[in-house]
């Protein structure tokens, strides 16, 4: 039986115990050169810069988060007076500042020492308006400053995982300033979705529907909005009065599906909720029976009612959300309920394309400038030490190998600072070899025999060596720490390279030249070009 190396590689990429020809294959590919093919066929993720893709930079509205925590505690607030029985004349917000209106200045007092214990981080202050004494809450600077921080944390998180959802290998998604965020995609050419579903700021919340009198009338126009309620549409434009109160927050959602229907055939959602939203549907639903619940979809700051069915019997941890929604626009909203929801909205203040032929032509560039360093380099080399020149230029070839094949296993992303990091890994590779080399013949000029030249030139140059490298490898690990983006990528491709440099120049090489040399018993020279010797300036050697 007899096989080409391309079937061996394929057989031995995929192993079948059943198949007789993958012992055939192993023992090919061990006699063969066909593992350098295996080698360049094996996996490397490329990057924006040579793929092909997209890249946006993404602005976070840092208000509005300090704006949403202000929502939010306002509703703690006016829950935590309810529950200690402090009686107010309303909690209100006023863009970031939090209202609270008493009758009395003792009461005002109760719940200033109740607000400071259990909500450290807003400052209150007291004053007099009329009978009543208002209580104006703002959120400390210090506390500010990290719920930035939070927001822009959770909004990398929350793209990370929605980027995931699109199945983009080797994303770039990191933190530029204090408000902003780079995203890179590569591979994508669909830029309208990507854009649509990375800016979307979709929040679920799950509230009573009002069904008093006053909710009727404000459904027709007839009538105002009753006080702890709010006006929302559904898709068809119908009003919804829904009461204020959140029953269930989309931080509770463990899952979301998109599905059909079993009686309509029309997309759906499936939601599933933690034990905590399990517990409180439950309760909710047994005590509202035969009254409707709202689904309310939040983006960018707009609210809009998905559905709002009548409560049949006692919900739990699972439910769905049907409506007059589209197959993608069902597959979208579950992407973005299991992705999470964003901290802040963030708009898109760059956007920049790359194409695939570009990203070809970044390739070939590189290719050819990687190509024609080492072709400058051992050409040099060859004719400058000769013998130990050739050895050298075959140490390179070896690094240069060994890097791509580390790059593969790691799974690294490749970038064009990537393989201008590889060009400058060439002449910084070469300069163990260079010192080997000249150790060598200054054992020679020294009178030293070929073989102590040899030994003794690998030996002492060794530390000089481990000092250089360790120095620049010094320089690229803070490159690596400190940098983002195209740094990081030339940062990861310099030190991989410096330490496979230290293997393929000091070790490769000199495995090579005892397997050359060391068959001979009386060794008489070496051929590492001229050597001038010290007594006369006239006088040279040419091994």
């Amino acid at each position: 039986m007899q096989l080409k190396a391309k079937d061996a590689i394929q057989k031995a990429l995929n192993p079948n115990a059943n198949d007789p020809s993958y012992v055939v294959a192993l023992n090919l590919l061990s006699r063969s050169p066909a593992w350098l093919t295996a080698l360049h066929a094996s996996p490397m993720y490329l990057g924006l810069d040579l793929r092909g893709g997209v890249h946006f930079m993404l602005q976070v509205d840092m208000q509005a988060a300090l704006t949403k925590r202000a929502e939010s505690l306002t509703g703690d607030i006016r829950t935590t007076l309810r529950e200690k029985n402090v009686r107010h004349s309303g909690v209100s917000r006023n863009g970031q500042n939090i209202e609270v209106r008493f009758r009395d200045a003792a009461t005002a007092e109760a719940a200033r020492r109740i607000i400071q214990e259990q909500f450290s981080e807003l400052a209150t202050n007291e004053s007099a308006e009329g009978a009543e004494v208002k209580m104006l809450a703002t959120i400390q600077p210090v506390a500010a400053r990290k719920i930035q921080e939070q927001a822009l944390k959770q909004n990398i998180t929350t793209l990370h995982n929605r980027i995931n959802e699109l199945g983009v290998a080797e994303p770039v998604i990191q933190q530029q300033g204090l408000d902003r965020i780079v995203v890179q995609l590569p591979g994508i050419q669909d830029v309208a979705r990507a854009k649509d579903l990375i800016g979307r700021t979709a929040t679920l919340e799950l509230r009573l529907v009002d069904d008093s009198v006053a909710a009727r009338d404000a459904e027709t126009g007839a009538g105002a909005v009753p006080f702890g309620s709010e006006r929302f549409l559904e898709r068809d434009g119908r009003a919804v009065i829904v009461k204020k109160q959140v029953i269930l927050a989309g931080d509770s959602l463990t899952d979301a599906q998109p599905g059909f229907d079993s009686q309509t055939q029309q997309p759906k959602v499936d939601l599933t909720v933690d034990a905590k939203g399990g517990r409180i549907m439950r309760d909710v639903s047994r005590e509202n029976l035969k009254k409707r619940m709202a689904i309310v979809l939040f983006e960018k700051g707009r609210g809009e009612v998905l559905t709002a069915p009548v409560i049949q019997g006692e919900l739990g941890n699972r439910f769905q959300i049907s409506g007059s929604m589209s197959v993608v626009e069902a597959n979208d909203l579950a992407l973005l309920l299991r992705a999470g929801s964003l901290a802040a909205p963030m708009d898109i203040i760059e956007e920049r394309s790359i194409g695939p032929s570009l990203g070809a032509e970044n390739i070939a560039k590189g290719f050819n400038s990687v190509t024609w360093g080492f072709v400058a380099v051992a050409i040099f080399m060859c004719l400058y030490y000769m013998l130990f020149g050739v050895i050298s230029s075959v140490s390179l070839a070896f690094n240069l190998l060994l890097l791509v094949a580390v790059l593969s296993m790691l799974q690294a992303t490749l970038t064009l600072p990537g393989m201008a990091a590889m060009a400058l890994v060439l002449g910084m590779a070469i300069d163990a070899n260079v010192l080997i080399n000249e150790r060598v013949r200054e054992e020679l000029r020294n009178g030293a025999s070929p073989q102590a030249a040899i030994h003794a030139g690998y030996d002492r140059a060794w530390a000089t060596i481990i000092d250089s490298n360790v120095t620049t490898l010094i320089a690229g690990l803070a490159l690596l720490a400190f940098g983002s983006g195209p740094v990081r990528g030339f940062a990861v491709v310099h030190c991989l390279g410096i330490l496979t440099s230290m293997f393929s120049g000091v070790f490769f090489s000199r495995g090579v030249v005892n397997l050359w040399y060391g068959r001979q018993k009386k060794l008489k020279g070496v051929s590492i070009g001229t050597v001038w010797r010290p007594d006369s300036d006239n006088q040279v050697s040419t091994n």
